[in-house]
């Protein structure tokens, strides 16, 4: 999977992530701003019924006061002139019901609301309206204050029939089955909703000596809701529907609309659901949402009809069809959504090709790495680009040419080491011949050294004289033993190993040098050693290459301290010396092969690599502490073997 696809696809899922999540939260919020846009609008609706509803009864209040200022009827009423007042009354009713004024109802009652006469039952008289003031209070009101009282009232069956049969038949309705209506074993409703007024007729002295009573039957008055509907839904169709509707509830009863069923009947007899019911009806509260009215989804408002005592008697409702504005704002969303997807396409295609664009060099470097792998260490990247990829292709070239000045340090190096080791080989195999050339002489002079000294009567001098050539002769072949231990090639092989026997035999070997003769050595052996798994000569390797770089660090002389301990479950071996030091930005690098701050020609730089290899090969650490001037410290940490005892194959000989 290559870094491009993985950046692409990164980068798409980043994409697509913050536009879901940016085109979700936004269509959310449009979709609120909307809906809230258009239920502000529909509350407006509302304000618009009501007033027009409200004006609705003023016209029939200006009527009928207007109606009751007349003096003929106050004159006839107190004269008792029955015809007058019937003609009078009658005149009332007639011209009430014509153009767009609607007065069903028009009594003439007494002083304490009885009535004197009924223009549209004539026959029906002499009744109390004010003796039921829980179903029509405005009369009893006017009785009580002797002033105009409006609003509108309930009335029962028994008082619609005795203003009208025809007025009783308009209230009586069958109950419609309607979804999310609150359950009911109700087949009918008889009430009738009136918007009725009653005003007091009074004598020129004041007095009140009559009632003017009337009113319009909201019942199935559908000039009401259309003109309503007229006035603040003018012309609005959608798919041959009516967008804005307007409903009168008595109760939770539809008695006129212009909401219409699936067969184009004005749904006359269907109720509230339930929730709108509970909310506007028995908490009196505005109801302003969505709501399913019918059989279709309505942005609504509802608000609760009061009679003048303040009991809600009845509901007023607008709405506006959702369909339409469901369909705008499914276009606007629509739109959108193609917008942000043709965004998002585009943004993809943009980056695909700047992301091959900028990961262009990568190929030339996987090209080069594959050139530089297979052998060619002349391969370059060759790119110069410009920002991080620029500079990563040019640290990749200055990379490949110091592989190769390495590789060519390297090639150079390993010749010399090679001659170096041919001629060592060499010198090792003279060596070798020389010491067991030299061997059998030193033998045949200690023999007759210690068979002169057997002798009796022997000048004590000369006794000395022979002590020396056997002491000296002794060290001698030591040295010559020691020589050919170490040059000698034996396999790798590990055993229980004593390190202070191994340091000691090492003293022993580089006492003789002449670089030795102004160091004073100072060997600090802990006593009790556990032994090491290890390689003598690998060991012994290590313990020369870090004494000789001691001797060296101090060509003016000093002193050398070889230490050993025990730490824990391991063996520490401590070489320390008195000379120049390291400096602190060659200490991380002291241990590199081919490093070296000597002269050409005074060393390869592998010395203290090789040692550091061996040391890690025995499972222990090799560390330096130093400080310019002062002198150095390499620790080698070996693990302890706890249940062997040195003396075993890797314990060096006892000395000749």
């Amino acid at each position: 999977m290559t870094i491009q696809f993985k950046l692409t696809m990164i980068v798409i899922a980043v994409i697509v992530v913050v536009n879901s999540v940016g085109s979700y939260v936004a269509v959310q919020y449009a979709g609120t701003v909307w809906l809230d846009e258009v239920q502000t609008r529909v509350r407006l609706d509302l304000n618009s019924a009501r007033a027009a509803y409200r004006n609705h009864k003023d016209t029939i209040v200006a009527y009928l006061q207007a109606a009751s200022l007349d003096p003929h009827l106050a004159a006839a009423v107190v004269e008792n002139d029955m015809p007058t007042v019937e003609s009078l009354v009658q005149r009332a009713h007639q011209t009430g019901g014509e153009g767009e004024i609607h007065i069903d109802v028009v009594n003439l009652l007494d002083a304490k609301g009885r009535v004197i006469y009924r223009a549209r039952n004539p026959g029906a008289k002499g009744d109390s309206l004010a003796e039921k003031p829980a179903e029509n209070p405005i009369v009893a009101h006017v009785v009580q204050e002797q002033r105009l009282a409006r609003g509108t009232i309930v009335l029962s069956q028994e008082s619609l029939l005795l203003e009208g049969k025809d007025l009783a038949e308009r209230a009586h309705l069958r109950l419609i089955d309607t979804p999310n209506a609150r359950p009911t074993d109700d087949e009918f409703r008889s009430e009738g909703m009136l918007a009725g007024v009653a005003i007091p007729i009074l004598d020129p002295q004041k007095r009140m000596v009559a009632i003017l009573y009337g009113g319009d039957l909201l019942n199935q008055r559908f000039e009401i809701v259309d003109a309503i509907k007229a006035e603040v839904f003018p012309e609005q169709i959608y798919q041959g529907r009516d967008i804005g509707t307007v409903t009168i509830f008595q109760g939770d009863l539809r008695i006129a609309t212009n909401v219409t069923m699936a067969d184009g009947q004005r749904a006359v007899g269907t109720r509230l659901s339930a929730p709108v019911a509970e909310r506007v009806l028995d908490r009196g509260e505005t109801w302003a949402a969505p709501a399913f009215v019918v059989n279709d989804w309505y942005i609504t408002a509802y608000e609760p009809i009061t009679d003048p005592t303040g009991q809600i008697i009845g509901v007023l409702y607008v709405g506006l069809l959702q369909a339409p504005f469901a369909h705008r704002h499914l276009l606007l969303v629509g739109g959108f959504l193609a917008l942000v997807l043709l965004a998002t396409v585009a943004s993809l295609l943009l980056i695909f090709l700047v992301t091959k664009l900028v990961l262009r060099p990568i190929g030339h470097i996987i090209a080069m790495q594959r050139k530089v792998a297979a052998g060619d260490l002349a391969a370059r990247v060759g790119i110069a680009a410009s920002g991080e990829m620029g500079e990563l292709c040019r640290e990749i070239d200055h990379m490949a040419a110091a592989l190769q000045e390495r590789e060519r340090q390297l090639e150079q190096a390993t010749r010399r080491q090679i001659g170096r080791s041919e001629q060592l080989a060499s010198v090792g195999r003279l060596a070798a011949g020389v010491a067991h050339e030299i061997n059998n002489p030193l033998t045949g002079v200690l023999t007759f050294a210690c068979m002169l000294r057997e002798k009796e009567n022997m000048d004590p001098q000369d006794r000395q004289d022979l002590d020396l050539i056997v002491r000296e002769t002794t060290r001698a072949a030591g040295i010559v033993r020691g020589l050919l231990d170490f040059a000698r090639e034996r396999p790798s092989a590990k055993a229980p190993l004593d390190v202070n026997d191994v340091i000691r035999r090492t003293m022993r070997l580089l006492g003789n040098q002449s670089a030795f003769h102004n160091i004073v050595v100072v060997e600090d052996l802990a006593d009790g050693l556990p032994a090491i798994d290890g390689d003598a000569n690998q060991i012994q390797q290590v313990f020369l290459n870090l004494s000789l770089n001691a001797c060296e660090a101090m060509p003016e002389g000093g002193t050398l301290l070889l230490s050993t301990s025990r730490e824990n479950e391991s063996v520490v071996v401590r070489v320390t010396d008195t000379g120049c030091g390291i400096k602190r930005e060659h200490l991380d690098q002291i241990f590199e092969p081919f490093f070296t701050t000597k002269p050409v020609g005074k060393g390869t730089g592998l010395g203290l690599s090789v040692s550091y290899g061996i040391v890690r090969q025995h499972g222990g650490t090799l560390e330096v502490e130093s400080a310019a001037g002062k002198g150095s410290t390499f620790a080698a940490t070996f693990p302890a073997l706890t249940n062997a005892s040195p003396g075993g194959p890797g314990k060096a000989p006892p000395d000749a």
